[in-house]
């Protein structure tokens, strides 16, 4: 192996996982996997002086080229290098990129499935969905979730994915056992609403043979342009989905309306003051019509998922925030907003109070 290069770990990633055993013997690691990667697929990294990686909250994204082949202007192939911490979702990343095979998500080059690492295509960082004005993004984001929507074949890779009715019936177990744990957070009809969801689409799920893949963490965020894609103008969107790619996906196997939530409790400020309930209830339609789904069973998960997001948040310390703005999604989506909850224009959003859950 080649001397380890010096690439720099972002300052927040290395605050975020010093606060564990694991984490810290992750960090520990990283240079030696950063130099045995670059080495093993024959990259160089791509980083300006004195830049920093990209990163999310589960790992760090390396801008490299590739030795071999010629990419433009003389150069190798653009693409990053991605270090996930395993957990989960990290382990099963490679598998739903292989079956997407690039189409509506990042292009997968090579995986090393025992330490999470996986060479990308590069798409454009610094634009996503979250850059554009909403009714670009629901066009964008529903030509993209329909790309995404593969359904089941022979594949091995189908085998290492879970089932979203499996989920709901998890969540049917664990719902109300959490809730009473945690002092009933909120209303009981809410908690009701949640499991009447679980039990309804959860039944659906397992006879209605629409399974496909689901992203389930589709938030703007993850949603990228690829390079060369021209600056969308409001009145004239881009033409079609290829222009943008999904990143990080949490896969599962189900309705696709399971996809839809994370739009919704995303870009919340952008309601409007006057009767942003029935506008959350439009852009749950909209953005289901977008991508070919019911909006209906889209609400219906959607509020189920914000449940469960606030039943983790009200199990964390320091997310009042977070557990006003998914008990506001929640029971707006369930027709009966509670009371007492801040405007959702004043609500942060997902990650501003340190937190995960939803992204």
């Amino acid at each position: 192996m080649n001397a380890i290069p010096d690439v720099p770990i972002p300052p927040d990633l290395s605050r975020r996982y010093a606060r564990t055993p694991a984490g810290r013997t992750w960090l520990a690691t990283l240079p030696d996997l950063v130099g045995r990667f670059l080495d093993q697929w024959d990259l160089e990294p791509d980083l300006e002086p004195g830049a920093l990686p990209w990163n999310g909250h589960g790992g760090v994204v390396i801008p490299v080229r590739r030795r071999d082949g010629q990419g433009s202007q003389g150069k190798g192939e653009a693409a990053v290098l991605k270090l996930a911490f395993p957990h989960e979702e990290a382990t099963r990343e490679h598998h739903a990129l292989a079956l997407w095979g690039g189409h509506g998500a990042v292009r997968l080059l090579a995986a090393d499935a025992g330490s999470c690492a996986l060479l990308l295509e590069r798409l454009d960082a610094c634009r996503s969905l979250l850059d554009v004005p909403l009714d670009t993004a629901v066009t964008v984001w529903g030509g993209v979730v329909r790309q995404l929507s593969v359904v089941p074949d022979s594949r091995p890779e189908w085998r290492e994915i879970d089932h979203v009715a499996a989920r709901a019936e998890q969540w049917s177990d664990e719902f109300p056992e959490a809730w009473e744990h945690l002092g009933r957070p909120f209303p009981r009809w809410l908690l009701e609403a949640a499991l009447e969801v679980c039990q309804t689409r959860g039944a659906v799920g397992r006879r209605s043979g629409k399974d496909v893949l689901v992203h389930a963490d589709l938030h703007y965020l993850n949603v990228l342009a690829r390079p060369g894609v021209p600056e969308p103008a409001t009145r004239n969107p881009p033409a079609g989905p290829e222009q943008y790619a999904a990143i990080d996906p949490q896969p599962m196997v189900g309705e696709a309306e399971f996809a839809v939530a994370p739009v919704l409790w995303n870009r919340i400020r952008e309601l409007p003051q006057q009767d942003p309930g029935r506008a959350l209830l439009a852009r749950c339609a909209d953005f289901s019509a977008a991508a070919g789904l019911d909006a209906e069973a889209a609400r219906q998960w959607s509020l189920a998922r914000e449940v469960e997001n606030a039943l983790w948040y009200a199990s964390q310390r320091h997310h009042e925030g977070d557990l006003a703005r998914s008990l506001w999604v929640a029971s707006t989506l369930a027709g009966r907003t509670l009371p007492g909850l801040p405007a959702p224009q004043s609500l942060p959003t997902p990650g501003e109070a340190g937190g995960i859950a939803g992204g």
